[in-house]
This record gives structure tokens, C-alpha cells and sequence, in this order.
């Protein structure tokens, strides 16, 4: 979880008065947070964050404003935000697209500040909220990375280029040397950490007033010249490049919010892309894009286990900075600038809740008693792991989430039946495992030396999309193992697979199968009755090569619950 360190003397200055401790923790529940120790000699008061949906609570003054709202303090109103009606003047600060970035890092929003001159606890939460943003939420500068500069030496508008890495060159931040692009990215220790996610491209993203002043290269580093933001600057350029436009704008709306509750003046800048967008070609920034979200009073009611009024619910909503409105039993909420967590209707009721007081629900002793025992699927997914052991096989655990290059490009598939989540911390976590298999390669491949042959499994859970169901997606036993050996066949595989439905106590059938994943013509489907209950055979040389596996492999997967009933639940 996402940890913060804020100056104990700005913080206490913006909350209004000091707290001690055991207020503070007290107090921190509202932000979902808690003490994670001080540093006394350095006025530093050290905070985990217990939920990453909430972005806007990483810095001193995100943290300040939630714990205001709460406190009784009137949320602030910002009212630089463009939105789909309403445009401000941005006086020729704008920033043009290169077409030829569409494909290579599409998107950038950006924005000024001015107004107040910058102080060290300032500057000191700005580096923090940006490196927090970029690593945790940008994905390790992959979908988001931040730049800031001296918009006093920048003349606009500021070009987002596309530039060849080999003939242009700059003198990047704290270093005295001009170097290319290319050489940037094996050079400074910035290159040689953030350069893989620009290295494979011919040409790279680039960014430059319109004197060809460089501002840096994105997302690596800044320049020396304009880049180096110091104590005592005013005029600031604050600029965001990425994958996902989304979260592009959020970021940009939560930065601005900050230094807006620091007493600086945001100034909109307009972004003229030569594509189109989901937000258009031309987007002022800061920009408001969240839509209204509602939910039933007599539904929060009964989630929480109390009769609420409409008047207390709307309270409750208030201490937590959102406003709402109580409409014929629906509770409708406006969704602040810096938050984007609302996703159903039970995140307005975590804010009911919260905004409550989590102290005023009454605990309830439970009135049903139950026995614990094993269920059926439980029983059954026991005999099928004792019996794989019998077969020599070796019991894994895995992650339930991964990445899109493991999950689904790795294995020669496409995205359609995955489940990728909305707001992923990193792309490493982004997708929803719907088959064992990739994490049995992924052990496989850091084992060759290890003594062959190998033989491994796990039992677990695999979610996937499904219209059958009410909720869209259906989540399911497997079963998966892999053989690998330098006489690993589909003879092998098939004796396995014969020894396992035997015990089981289940009749089946094969039949051939096509799937990308194995050898066409060495791949059967198991089906019992007219349920197809799994497939097996040897693994594609491709997927092998994907992963980096020189041993021939030959792996499966069942579905147990399937196998187990016979039929979809």
C-alpha cells in the first residue's frame, strides 16, 4: 500500500491546529489510513495509505483536504475546470501533438501555475506526489509520467514531437553532457531505469517549446535548462504523458487541486491533437469529465444495517467532501474533480459509512449458527490434488493477477473473455488469470536447471467473462499441470490425464482440438458426456519460444467444476 511522509508543520498549518497521536489515528480512519511512525529531528510524520483508489490522498494537501472535509470544513470549489460545455481562454499557452506519437506514447495534458513563489515543503510534495502518482498509479511511469518546468523560460505553444533518437540531443537534468536520445537511455541512471518503455521504437517522444528550447524527453527526464525547478520559482509547466488519456486527466485534475490548496493560481492550457480522442481533438486542461453517480436510499439502508435518513446520508457525504443531492429515495452524487474511485453505487455507500462515523454502528451478534464443513467442490478439488501428487506431480500456488504479455500475448491468444480491471496500481497486475497455464510456463522457464523431468501443478481459482451469468463473468476450480522432458508427449499426457478421469471415477472422450496454445494435431479436448471439461496435448514451439523454454512441454487444464456437476452452475 502506498506510503507518504508529510511536513508535521504544514500539515498541522492546514488542518488548523496540532493532534497528537492517538487523534491522529483516530482521525486517519476517514482517509482509510494510519500512522506509520514520525521522524522527530526531521518534522516528518510518516502515513499508509490502506486503499489505492484514492489517488488524491498521496500528498500533504490531499490528505489535508479529506481530513478538513471531515472535520467539519467547508470543501474548497475549483473553478478552473473545462468540461464538455464550458471552455476557458488559455492566451496561446497550448501544447501540439505529433500524429506520429499515436502509436508510440499518444497522449499528453498539461497545465500552468502561477501566482506564489515555490517554498521548500512545497517543492518537497510536488517531487513526492510525483514520483507516488507516476510509480503507483502510472504504473512505473509506463501509462503516466509527470514533468515540471519553468513556464517563464518556455515560449508556447509547446510542441509534442516524435523525434529520431540518434540525431537529436540535449544536456539532461543534473548532468553536463549533450548527449542523444539513444545515449540518454544507456548513459543516466534515469535511462537505464525508465529507458526500456521508449527503446523499442524508431522514433521517440520528444518534448520542446516553440523555440526548440527542450523540455525533456518523456517519460526518462527532464532538460537542465528548463526542467530545474527550484525554491523561489512562480511560473511553473506542469505536463503529463501516456498511454491511458483517462487517467492522463485525473492526474492532472489531483496535481492542480494540490497546488490550488496551496495558494497558486491554475491556468489552463489547451492540448490540439491531429487524432481523435475520447475527449476530442482540442482539451483545456484541467478538465472535468466524471459523470453523476446515484444510489438508492433504502439500499444503503440495508447494506449497512441501519434506517438512514436522507438529510444524514447527505451529511455524511459532506464530511467526506462530496456533494450530494436527495432526489424521490435516490441519493445523487457529484463526483469531486480529484477523485475516481465511484465505480458503483456501494463506493457511495463506503462514504455514507465512513462519513458516518464507523463508531456508530452498533455491533449485532449473529442470530444463524452454521456448521463449517468441506464443500462437495472442495472434497472433490482434494481428491483430484492427492491424486496429481500420486502421479508425481509438484503442487504450486500462483498470483491470481498478471500482465497482458503473460496472460494473453505470450500464450498466442487475443483479449476477448479476460477480465481487466479498471484502475490497475501496475501492468504487471492489469488482467484476471482465466487459465493456470501461463503461470506453469512462467516456473518453468526460470527451471532448466533444475533435474528433468518436471512435473508441476496447481489447483485454483480462474475468472473469465460470461454472459450467462448475472454478473458477466464466471469464476471456476481448475485444474492445470505441465510435463516437461526431452520425450514429453501427448502419448504421456494422455496416460495422465487417462489414470486421473479413472479414479475420479468419470467416463469421458477425446477428440482433436485447435488451440494456439499447442501443437495442431497433438491437442485433444476432454469432454464427459457432451461437456467440454478441459484440453491437453504439447505446447507450441512459439509459446516455448515466447517464454524462453527450450524443453519440449506438454501441459493441461480441466475444469473441475465442470468435470465435477457436469454442467454450468
Amino acid at each position: 500500500m502506498p506510503k507518504i511522509e508529510v511536513q508535521a508543520q504544514e500539515f498541522f498549518s492546514r488542518m488548523g491546529r496540532n493532534y497528537s497521536d492517538e487523534q491522529l489515528e483516530e482521525l486517519l480512519v476517514a482517509a482509510k489510513a494510519e500512522l506509520d511512525g514520525k521522524d522527530e529531528d526531521e518534522g516528518i510524520i510518516k502515513i499508509e495509505l490502506n486503499d489505492t483508489n484514492r489517488p488524491d490522498l498521496w500528498s500533504t494537501s490531499g490528505l489535508a483536504r479529506q481530513l478538513r472535509s471531515y472535520e467539519g470544513v467547508q470543501p474548497a470549489l475549483y473553478d478552473f475546470f473545462s468540461n464538455e460545455t464550458e471552455t476557458f481562454e488559455t492566451d496561446n499557452r497550448e501544447v501540439h501533438v505529433d500524429p506520429r506519437l499515436k502509436d508510440i506514447r499518444p497522449y499528453v495534458v498539461a497545465f500552468c501555475v502561477s501566482g506564489k513563489k515555490v517554498d521548500e515543503s512545497t517543492l518537497l510534495d510536488l517531487i513526492q506526489t510525483q514520483e507516488k502518482l507516476c510509480w503507483n498509479y502510472g504504473r512505473k511511469r509506463s501509462a503516466i509520467a509527470m514533468g515540471v518546468y519553468r513556464s517563464d523560460l518556455i515560449t508556447f505553444p509547446v510542441q509534442y514531437k516524435a523525434a529520431d533518437p540518434d540525431k537529436v540531443s540535449f544536456i539532461p537534468l543534473q548532468d553536463d553532457r549533450k548527449l542523444s536520445l539513444r545515449d540518454i537511455l544507456k548513459k543516466t541512471p534515469k535511462g537505464m531505469e525508465f529507458g526500456h518503455i521508449i527503446a523499442d521504437f524508431d522514433l521517440f517522444p520528444f518534448l520542446t517549446d516553440s523555440s526548440d528550447k527542450v523540455l525533456s524527453l518523456p517519460p526518462v527526464i527532464n532538460s537542465n535548462e528548463i526542467g530545474a525547478v527550484q525554491i523561489g520559482d512562480e511560473h511553473l509547466f506542469i505536463e503529463l504523458t501516456g498511454t491511458e488519456l483517462h487517467a492522463l486527466i485525473h492526474t492532472a485534475s489531483i496535481v492542480a487541486c494540490d497546488l490550488a490548496d496551496e495558494g497558486f493560481t491554475i491556468e489552463p492550457v489547451k492540448i490540439c491533437y491531429p487524432y481523435d480522442t475520447e475527449f476530442g481533438r482540442e482539451l483545456v486542461v484541467p478538465y472535468y469529465f466524471q459523470e453523476p453517480v446515484g444510489v438508492e436510499l433504502s439500499y444503503a439502508s440495508r447494506m449497512l444495517g441501519v434506517h438512514l435518513h436522507a438529510d444524514e446520508a447527505l451529511a455524511s457525504l459532506k464530511r467526506m467532501g462530496v456533494f450530494a443531492v436527495h432526489d424521490d429515495g435516490m441519493i445523487y452524487v457529484t463526483v469531486p474533480e480529484y477523485r475516481n474511485d465511484f465505480l458503483h453505487p456501494v463506493d457511495i455507500i463506503e462514504d455514507i459509512m465512513i462519513g458516518r462515523g464507523m463508531g456508530t454502528f452498533s455491533p449485532i451478534m449473529p442470530n444463524t449458527f452454521t456448521p463449517g464443513r468441506l464443500t462437495v467442490e472442495e472434497e472433490f478439488t482434494r481428491k483430484a490434488k492427492d491424486l496429481m501428487i500420486g502421479l508425481g506431480y509438484q503442487e504450486m500456488m500462483y498470483n491470481y493477477l498478471g500482465s497482458a504479455r503473460d496472460y494473453i500475448e505470450k500464450m498466442n491468444l487475443t483479449h476477448e473473455g479476460f477480465i481487466q480491471i479498471a484502475n490497475p496500481m501496475s501492468e504487471n497486475y492489469e488482467y484476471v488469470r482465466a487459465s493456470i497455464a501461463p503461470a506453469l510456463l512462467q516456473s518453468e522457464a526460470v527451471s532448466s536447471n533444475a533435474v528433468y523431468p518436471h512435473r508441476i501443478f496447481e489447483i485454483g481459482k480462474v475468472a473469465f467473462l460470461d454472459e450467462q451469468t448475472n454478473s458477466g463473468t464466471a469464476t471456476r476450480n481448475f485444474l492445470g499441470f505441465l510435463f516437461a522432458d526431452s520425450h514429453a508427449g501427448f502419448n504421456q499426457l494422455n496416460s495422465h490425464v487417462s489414470s486421473l478421469m479413472y479414479y475420479l471415477d468419470r467416463d469421458y472422450r477425446l477428440e482433436e482440438q485447435k488451440d494456439p496454445r499447442f501443437i495442431e494435431g497433438r491437442c485433444a479436448s476432454i469432454w464427459v458426456k457432451d461437456v467440454m471439461v478441459g484440453v491437453f496435448g504439447e505446447v507450441n514451439p512459439q509459446v516455448l519460444d515466447n517464454w524462453g523454454i527450450q524443453m519440449p512441454s506438454g501441459m493441461g487444464e480441466i475444469d473441475l467444476d465442470l468435470l465435477l456437476h457436469g454442467r454450468r452452475l
